[in-house]
This record gives C-alpha cells, structure tokens and sequence, in this order.
C-alpha cells in the first residue's frame, strides 16, 4: 500500500458519475464542477484501468514535483504526487508531453495545465498499450528544489509471478478496460507505476547493450535462468514477469550510455521514471544509474566433428553484401573457422546481392560469396565452394534492392554436391529416383516456389551431398519475419501474433516436400535448417515435424540452452535444425557468440548439428 489520501475515493467517484453522466463533456469548468470540492490530482487522471477516465479533457493546476526531465525524442517531464491515495491501482505519476525542450527542473513542485490524453507509441495498429499524459501545458513553477517522492521498488517480491489478465472478449481481446490487479498481475503491476518515481537494486543484465542505448535485466534473478546467465522464453506463458527495459535520462553527449552483456550486473540502485515505450513496453528510465559489473562470459567454440562425423550448420548472417566493411567479412569468417570448427557445410542465410541494397536489377551473389570463402580461407578455414539459386529481382523480401537468399557453404576435401540440374528461381525441384535411390530432380533447386506462401518470402533452397557414400539431403530456409506481430505487453492478451499464418503455411509445404522424400527412402538423411523465425514449441515448428516426418533437434538440448537469440531481454529460438528419422544419433550446439553480447557480428547464433550418415 502506497501512503493513504483519503479524499481520492471520493474524487474518483465524482469523476466516475461525471463521466458517466457526460458532465466532462467539454471544457475544464465542467470537469471542475464536478468535483468542486478537489481539484484534480493525478491519481484521478490516471485512474484504475490503463485509460484515463478523463481522455480528452482538460485540467487544471494539476500538481506536482517534478521527478524526471527529458530533452530528446518525445520531450517532456515527469511529475508525481507526494500524497498519494490509498488505491494500488492509481498511479501518482504521469508524463507531461511539452514538444519542445522542457524548461522545468528536477525537484520543482508545480502546477500544470493541459489536455489529458492516452498516446499510443507505435500508433493505434501496433498493439501497444497508451501511455497516459497531460499534453499542451501550460506549466507554472510554485517552488525549486523539493525532495522528490519515495522511489516505488520494483523487485522480486513486488512483481506478480502471473504475467497478464486475459483479455475481454467483449473488447477484442483487449486489457484496456478491466481495472488494474497489480497485485496479482506483472502487467498490472508495471500500470499502475507508469510515470512515477522507481527503483530497482542490483539486478543482472539479460539483454545486452544495443545500438539504442538501451539495455534489459531482470529483477527476478531466479526466472527461467538460461545456463549462461540470460533469461528463456520456452512457451508463450514464460513472458519472463522480471524483466525491465533501461534507458537513461542523460544525453549520450552529457553521459555515454554504459556497454553491458548478459550475464553482467546492474550494479546499485537504478531510479527514475517508469515510462512505456513502442520498443519494448515499460522502461525505466534512469535519472540515477547504477554501475555495470562485467561478468566472464565469452564467445563460445563447438567441439570439432570427428573424422566419421558430418558437421552441419545454419548461420544468418545478416545482410552480407560486398559494400560491407572487410571488418565484418573477416569477423564472420573467423567465427567459422574458430566457433563453428569449419563445419562440413554450411547453410547461411541473409547473403545479398553483389551490390547490396541498391536497387538496380542485381541478384546475382557471386561477389558477395567470393569475398565470403576467400575470408574463411585467409582465417585459417577450408577453401569452401558454394552453390545457391540466385531469386528474381525484389521478390524474396527481406532489405529493398537485397535480393537475400539462402546458399550452401561446402568444403570439398570432406562432402561432395550432388549437382543436378541445376534449378532457377521458379522452378520447383522435385523428388525422384535415381539408381533405386531418393534423389531429387534439380540440385540445387528451390521447393515449391510458386506456392503463396512464399510470395515476398526467401524460397527454401534444397540440395542433395554425399559424404562417406552416404547421401545427405540439406533443405535451407529463411521463414517470414514476426514483422507486425503485437509486443508481449500488447494491451491484447495474448498477443496477436498474425505473422504466424504466413510460417505456417511454409512449414506445410517444407514438411509435404521431406514427406515426398520420405516416401521414396524411409531411411533418407533429410535436414531442414535455417532461420525459421519462430519458437520451438510453436505451431510452425510443429508444423515443421507432423507426422513424426522431422524433429527439431534444439530439443535435444536442456531448456536452459534452448536459445539462438535475445529480443526485449528474452533468450529465445529462431534459428533450428531438423532431422528425418532415419538420423538417430547426433549432437547439437546453438553456439552463443552474437545474440548475448553488445558486439555483434551478426544478431543471430549460429546452430551446428554433427552425426554418422
């Protein structure tokens, strides 16, 4: 319980019959009228649902000490009332949205006029929760230096082990208009905090640094704890309750903004407004900062494949184009050779056309592979051959005038490619027999790509190797994006999570196509690899293995280690390797050197898999 007002039940329930009976229709005098015995406090605009009950009004001389200035991106200060009710569900804090520079300091009690209302970062399609503000001010100062309110600690013991309310049918799904339980939900909780003063204490870093000055830890240091110190999203009820976007209050130029990864400390208290934002929801952001305590950890190195053993990988490298700098050719090939052990072949995704983003007609890759292999030659590796289908020109999706597609790295001295009839981009590979043998009729090829499902999608690219006399069949692929799904602190709950339909259906036609192969070698060597861009546990990866025809070998693994990404502080799996059932027997590495760190090379890990044909 917060500091007990006792005039707040009855302004709220003035305010309540006021809107109710359509009394704060207009204008600020009938907002005073109706509650003439108190002015409004900024409990009774932020109320006890995530919309104010006075969206679209004015106010008057609402008060407050200011506990947060900010004089870039959205510009505005944050004021909190010392004396605050008795309600949880009421915040005391609210943003006041000033546009331009905001002239008021830490510490200034004041009185602000304006327009109550409910911005929505992202807009009204992205599915993001509004975040409650007094816009249009007019700001009188009544005196400087105050102390500032308490600071609301945000800990392991505060934050509901239960992420969010299911959303009212009745309301789409919504969460907006069912009154806030902070006790019971994380979400609720975060709510009824937004725009007042908090803290947390020492608190381990689960997202690094990245390029936005921005980092994610958790209060909750126990929660679905990966091994190497981040925290794993293994179901879509594992939201991970602990975990708090930070930002800081300073201006880079004033205060650079401190390097982190996971598995480092937050170190001290960290105070400040808690804010939402379109990049990651509730965020504190930091007027005191604490220090960041490096941790050990360090890039990871699979074990080599020994003789017998075919080593397979996926890596995503993440729109490799020659107008690269060499820098990032050279720390790509060295991760091959040095974290990867130069795996037998390698399926790498994100590769782009000779030139880049421009967009000139280019689709050819011939440029960008041929510095890629000549890298991992001059970094120690093998003189890898390559093969690919080069797509047609701005079909495939991914950056405009890229043209990404997947290729197959192969080391020659170990596999050998089965090249048959070559395929182009609309021609579908099938499968066949050959010498009593599955085979299929393009190697390289690309499966089905006239399906729909591929339309503005990277096709799967499929190629048939031998190694040992043994035939392997490698299906390469990059699923559509999460592009346009909602946030986890959507204001739908659950989310809405639309870019599922389109995996779906491009997992059916991956799975009838191993199916086919299947069919004419129960005992064929199918792998399915790549960038599929969903869970392991999701309807797309289940789609991926029905009817027993693959499974996703990221399973393999303890859950703790079931990750080949960080997103919003949750250490999760986008990248994967299926087996046919015909490959028993295998070990399996999602190898950590990108996703954990604030240095990246790319913001993938890659994946290797090593078995006996």
């Amino acid at each position: 319980m917060r500091s007990s007002h006792p005039r707040s039940a009855a302004v709220a329930a003035l305010v309540a019959t006021a809107l109710a009976t359509g009394l704060l229709a207009g204008s600020a005098d009938a907002a005073e009228g109706a509650v003439s015995a108190d002015p409004i406090r900024i409990h009774d605009i932020q109320g006890t649902t995530r919309i104010s009950p006075l969206n679209g009004k004015p106010v008057t001389d609402v008060e407050g000490i200011v506990t947060g200035v900010r004089t870039y991106g959205s510009r505005g200060f944050w004021i909190q009332d010392p004396d605050a009710d008795d309600n949880d569900a009421t915040s005391e804090g609210v943003f006041v949205f000033t546009n331009a520079v905001p002239t008021v300091a830490v510490g200034d009690a004041v009185k602000v006029s304006g327009t109550v209302g409910e911005y929505i970062p992202g807009g009204l399609t992205s599915g993001n929760q509004s975040v409650t503000q007094i816009s249009k001010p007019t700001v009188t100062v009544v005196s400087s230096g105050n102390a500032l309110p308490e600071a609301t600690a945000i800990n392991e013991y505060t934050v509901p082990a239960e992420y969010a309310p299911a959303g009212d049918p009745a309301a789409g799904g919504s969460i907006n208009g069912l009154t806030l339980e902070p006790a019971r939900y994380a979400l609720d909780h975060y709510e009824s905090l937004e725009g007042m003063n908090v803290k947390i204490g020492t608190s381990r870093v689960v997202g690094a640094t990245d390029p936005y000055a921005e980092l994610w830890v958790t209060v909750k240091g126990w929660e679905n704890t990966a091994k190497r110190g981040g925290t794993v999203y293994g179901s879509y009820e594992s939201q991970n309750t602990g975990r708090l976007q930070i930002q800081q209050l300073a201006p880079l130029a004033q205060q650079p903004f401190p390097v982190a990864n996971v598995g480092d400390r937050l170190t001290g208290t960290t105070e400040g407004p808690l804010d939402f934002n379109q990049f990651g929801g509730y965020t504190l952001v930091a007027r005191t900062l604490g220090t960041v305590k490096a941790g050990t950890l360090a890039p990871e190195k699979t074990k080599p494949q020994a003789e017998q053993e075919l080593a397979v990988a996926t890596y995503n490298v993440e729109n490799l184009d020659p107008t690269d700098p060499q820098e990032k050719f050279d720390a790509l090939a060295k991760a091959v050779v040095e974290n990867l052990a130069s795996p037998d072949v390698l399926a790498l995704e994100e590769i782009q056309d000779d030139n880049g983003a421009k967009n000139d007609g280019t689709v050819s890759a011939e440029q960008t592979l041929t510095k890629f292999t000549a890298a991992i030659s001059a970094a120690g590796g093998p003189a890898y051959q390559w093969r690919t289908v080069n797509p047609e020109d701005k079909k495939d999706g991914g950056e405009p005038g890229g043209n990404i597609r997947q290729v197959f790295l192969f080391n020659p001295a170990r596999v050998s490619f089965t090249e048959r009839a070559p395929g182009d981009a609309v021609t579908a590979t099938g499968v066949t027999k050959v010498n009593g043998k599955a085979a299929l009729s393009h190697s390289p090829g690309r499966v089905d790509p006239a399906n729909p499902a591929w339309a503005d999608s990277r096709k799967p690219l499929a190629g048939e190797f031998v190694f040992r006399g043994k035939t392997v069949f490698v299906i390469a692929n990059h699923f559509g994006s999460k592009g346009g799904d909602e946030g986890l602190t959507s204001h739908h709950q659950p989310p809405v999570r639309s870019s599922e339909a389109k995996r779906l259906q491009q997992a059916q036609a991956v799975n009838g196509f191993v199916k086919q192969i299947l069919a004419e070698d129960k005992n064929a060597n199918v792998l399915v690899l790549g960038d599929i861009n969903d869970f392991e546990f999701s309807a797309t990866t289940d789609a991926l293995a029905d009817g027993g025809a693959l499974y996703p070998a990221i399973k393999s693994l303890p859950k703790a280690e079931r990750y080949s990404y960080v997103y919003q502080g949750n250490a999760q799996v986008l990248d994967q390797i299926l087996t046919s059932p015909a490959i028993k027997k295998f070990t399996y590495d999602s190898v950590h050197i990108n996703a954990e760190f604030s240095a990246q090379n790319s913001d993938h890990d890659p994946q290797v898999l090593r078995f006996r044909p």
